[in-house]
């Protein structure tokens, strides 16, 4: 069997392709123009390079290369989506149908659209089972009284915005919300938090209460935490099972440094 992965920015293409490449998978890329690292062409064996608004040019293409399976991973801006893709007839047909423009009805639409040319578009951490954490403390200092209180504030308010597919992050001090998640992405709005209150945060991320773990799947790495150290926040809260942990070692490793709990709920 032959899959596909629609390649968006960041590390997640490229570990796929590593996971794909260890389990004897054999895998073409669908690389998004605006947003994957053209360093991709070095280990993909097979790819195009498509407009993020090209969805009928992704598609012929993975009928040319027999693709049966097809993985979406690494990010594609909403910004992007809905203010700068010029968009091919298919893709345009699927904006035109879309009952609201969020994640999950334009993915979702886009996953039919594959459906209907008999590609199935999967799990995103296919080939990724070891990134997931299982739930627990991570690392060597454990949430204190008062972040251990936020968690649980922050909890509550992050399933519903995530119910709503508001984002995936929310930030909290003494049990107020000081950022939530828009467009911007994770880091920026750990960033935001900092610059409106530079100390004793913490970052509750979590997956939505029916994740589709096709797509969108939370994902945190080394640049989470970095941002988190820039904007004084203590405490990470992560879903377990269903986040992906990029550089997962090195994670922790600069958590520890910096004196940042890490917990999977």
């Amino acid at each position: 069997m032959k899959f596909g992965l629609i390649a968006g920015n960041g590390k997640f293409p490229f570990m796929v392709l590593e996971g794909a490449r260890q389990s004897g998978a054999q895998m073409a890329v669908a690389a998004i123009r605006e947003e994957t690292d053209p360093e991709i062409e070095q280990v993909a064996e097979r790819i195009t390079w498509v407009g993020i608004g090209q969805l009928g040019r992704m598609i012929r293409f993975f009928k040319e290369e027999g693709v049966e399976k097809a993985i979406m991973a690494g990010q594609v801006k909403h910004v992007q989506i809905f203010s700068r893709a010029i968009p091919d007839a298919r893709m345009l047909k699927v904006l035109l149908k879309l009952p609201r423009r969020n994640t999950d009805s334009l993915i979702g639409a886009i996953a039919s659209e594959l459906q209907s040319e008999g590609i199935e578009l999967i799990d995103s951490t296919y080939f990724l089972q070891d990134y997931l954490p299982k739930s627990g403390f991570l690392t060597r200092r454990k949430p204190d009284h008062r972040e251990q209180e936020d968690i649980e504030y922050g909890l509550e308010i992050a399933r519903e915005i995530a119910r709503l597919d508001l984002g995936q992050t929310i930030v909290v001090r003494g049990k107020a919300c000081v950022a939530i998640e828009a467009m911007e992405g994770t880091d920026e709005t750990i960033r935001r938090a900092g610059i409106l209150a530079k100390r004793r945060l913490t970052v509750v991320k979590i997956a939505k209460p029916d994740q589709d773990m096709r797509f969108d799947v939370p994902v945190v790495g080394v640049p989470t935490i970095t941002a988190m150290t820039e904007a004084g926040a203590t405490c990470l809260c992560i879903t377990a099972g269903k986040t992906l942990m990029f550089d997962a070692t090195d994670m922790i490793r600069v958590a520890n440094e910096n004196k940042i709990a890490i917990v999977a709920v």
